[in-house]
């Protein structure tokens, strides 16, 4: 007789084994399996702008006017403030009257050495006068260029009485009003590009080597386009004294990225591949604070296990940082590997 029971339980499994045990055979499994993955770090950055600036006085007078104001764009070339200049143009015209003086005067020395060269070729004059002579048109010629010099010096002051933008940028700041009288050095307005951006970033020693041997690459990503691809990066070859860790600068192409300065940003460095255990991201199951995989054994049998998980990769799948071993068999649905393992712990039950 027990034998005849026996032969029954080996042809009829699942009536043996009960529902739970049919449910479980049917879940539909995958292998937690490693695989080589782009060994990728990520570290903050911060949008900065090449090109940032601060227009200073090189002049001392009143502010008469100022035609931008902050958050304006101002084209390249264009003027940014004026001074009163009515000084300036009567030093300029000073030294032009200067000028003309001075080149009357070596008309004069000219005229004058030419005459007594050639009395001296004739003997008439002393050597004495013909060297006098010489001496007053060299003189003269000095004051010319020194005339030159006056008015080239004035026609500078009179041209930074007018201030204009040395690219094209927005006002930011404004350090100055109409009818302040300005000092030679004092700031203006400060500005900056939005045509050349760059990323700063702070970074962990551990990766300078790969990045000096140039085997490392490096991307930007803003969060709400596509990754962005420096076209310089330049480290800087000391360390922070207290934090130890290196500053990284990522030059991005010229173009609309929808950056803008002070602009929080990842950058991304992929420093080469590195093995991995992954699984499928349909296995993952959230409940509450809970992340978990329902792991099905050799038996059969379901258990929930809690995972701490890493980085989505392509293909639907996502890294297991703890929580499982390579080779186990992780359920494909997670409602059904539920209710499977509801129904297991009613049958366990007493």
């Amino acid at each position: 007789m027990p034998r005849i029971i026996l032969a029954l339980a080996a042809s009829l499994p699942f009536a043996v084994l009960g529902p739970a045990a049919t449910a479980a055979a049917k879940l539909e499994t995958a292998t937690a399996a490693r695989q080589r993955v782009p060994d990728e770090r990520l570290y903050d950055g911060v949008v900065e702008a090449v090109s940032r600036s601060t227009v200073a006085a090189q002049v001392t007078g009143r502010i008469e006017a100022i035609h931008f104001d902050v958050d304006d764009y101002v084209p390249k070339g264009a003027v940014i403030l004026r001074f009163r200049d009515r000084e300036f143009r009567a030093r300029v015209a000073q030294a032009r009257a200067a000028l003309r003086e001075a080149e009357a005067r070596l008309a004069q020395a000219r005229a004058e050495h030419e005459r007594v060269r050639r009395i001296f070729a004739r003997r008439l004059v002393s050597k004495s006068v013909m060297d006098k002579a010489t001496a007053e048109l060299k003189a003269a010629q000095a004051r010319l260029e020194a005339a030159r010099a006056r008015l080239a010096e004035a026609e500078e002051q009179l041209a930074n009485t007018v201030v204009r933008a040395p690219y094209a940028g927005i006002v930011v700041e404004r350090h100055v009003e109409v009818g302040e009288t300005a000092r030679v050095g004092q700031p203006l307005m400060t500005g900056l590009s939005l045509e050349r951006l760059r990323v700063t970033a702070a970074v962990p020693q551990s990766v300078m080597p790969a990045l000096r041997a140039g085997s490392a690459t490096a991307r930007v990503l803003a969060g709400h386009g596509p990754p962005v691809v420096p076209v310089r990066v330049t480290l800087f070859p000391y360390a922070d004294t207290r934090s130890h860790t290196f500053r990284v600068r990522l030059e991005l192409p010229p173009a609309d990225h929808g950056l803008y300065p002070g602009m929080w940003v990842r950058v991304a460095l992929r420093l080469g591949e590195r093995e991995v255990l992954t699984v499928p991201a349909a296995a993952v199951v959230h409940r509450s604070e809970v992340t978990a995989v329902y792991v099905v054994d050799a038996r059969g049998r379901v258990h929930m296990r809690q995972v701490r998980l890493g980085r989505a990769l392509p293909e639907g799948r996502v890294e297991v940082l703890a929580g499982l071993e390579a080779g186990e068999r992780v359920a494909l649905d997670p409602i059904a590997a539920g209710t499977a393992l509801k129904a297991q712990a009613a049958e366990a039950a007493p």
